[in-house]
């Protein structure tokens, strides 16, 4: 009688959208892995790639409006890691998330510092940026005002709780992780991978979330409803406290997009977005930055920009 196999410990999955020389990058960066017990289960696309490889431990899932929902139920691992395609893992990601999730067991997920790197890049040859330490412990307040995840890349998730949590919202255009990571944080606390190194590289990609957003301000609007429309988040904080992140991440929100609206060359309706945000929700950083962004043109030319990084 045959032995069963074994059930891996960590299940990836992986949205492929066809960009077989990005996704190569994706899938050696998981065979490269010093922890070795995982599945990839690629989702859409990648025929090309994953036959290349030659790797008992990927799997290919047809294209479909339910793809996600059959990966989640022939995934086998206990922990499960949503990895894009054009993006890719740091030799110990998987090692160093494992242990973070295993160290704390109330934990929903374990997330890891991420870093940005340009369009083209590569692996072998990747200038990055930090991007940031994501939260952790109980952070459902911090993810209330905005979303401090880069992407499903660096959070490995128990795979309990995202039963629990249920699967993202499928009609908001934005924000749809946002309100997941708000989701799954009301099931309990993050944890955090040990190491300041980034466990993901994000490729900055032109057409990103935030400049489609500058176009249409209102489409974050269907993500705030939702997470603070949640009867769970209400019972939890109370409504008056909801009342008032409510309005934190509003904004947030516009501080965001005046940022992207000065980037893109719109500078009034910028700086009035900045200035709604500042009034909404005051701190000092930002409106020494909101003055430094209305001095800016009369500043030395090739002064670098106060929001070329993220503003705390």
């Amino acid at each position: 009688m045959p032995r069963p196999t074994p059930l891996p410990a960590v299940s990836v999955l992986i949205r492929a959208p066809g960009e077989d020389r990005r996704l190569g990058m994706a899938l050696d960066s998981l065979r490269a892995q010093s922890f070795p017990d995982w599945e990839a289960l690629v989702m859409g696309g990648g025929e090309a790639a994953v036959a290349a490889r030659r790797d008992p431990r990927f799997a290919l899932l047809p294209a479909g409006p339910e793809t996600r929902k059959a990966a989640l139920a022939v995934a086998r691992g206990e922990a499960l890691l949503f990895l894009e395609a054009e993006d890719w893992l740091a030799p110990d990601a998987l090692e160093r998330l494992v242990l973070a999730l295993e160290a704390a067991p109330a934990a929903v997920g374990a997330a890891g510092p991420f870093a940005f790197v340009a369009e083209d890049a590569t692996p072998e040859a990747a200038l990055w940026t930090h991007g940031g330490s994501p939260p952790e412990g109980d952070c459902l307040e911090r993810l209330c005002i905005g979303n401090r995840f880069a992407n499903g890349g660096h959070v490995l998730l128990r795979r309990e709780a995202v039963r629990l949590a249920g699967p993202p919202l499928a009609h908001l255009r934005f924000g749809a992780d946002w309100e997941y990571w708000v989701r799954l944080a009301l099931l309990g606390p993050y944890a955090a991978a040990p190491g300041p190194d980034p466990v993901l590289f994000v490729r900055r990609r032109p057409g990103r979330a935030c400049e489609r957003l500058a176009r249409d301000p209102s489409a974050l609007a269907p993500a705030i409803a939702a997470i603070f429309g949640n009867p769970l988040l209400v019972e939890r904080l109370g409504p008056e406290r909801c009342a008032a992140l409510r309005r934190r991440a509003e904004a947030e929100a516009a501080w965001i997009l005046g940022r992207e609206l000065i980037r893109q060359g719109a500078r009034g309706a910028g700086l009035r977005r900045l200035r709604a945000s500042v009034a909404a929700a005051p701190s000092p950083k930002r409106a020494l930055l909101l003055a430094a962004a209305h001095l800016l043109p009369l500043l030395p030319t090739g002064l670098r920009s106060p929001f070329e990084a993220r503003a705390g």
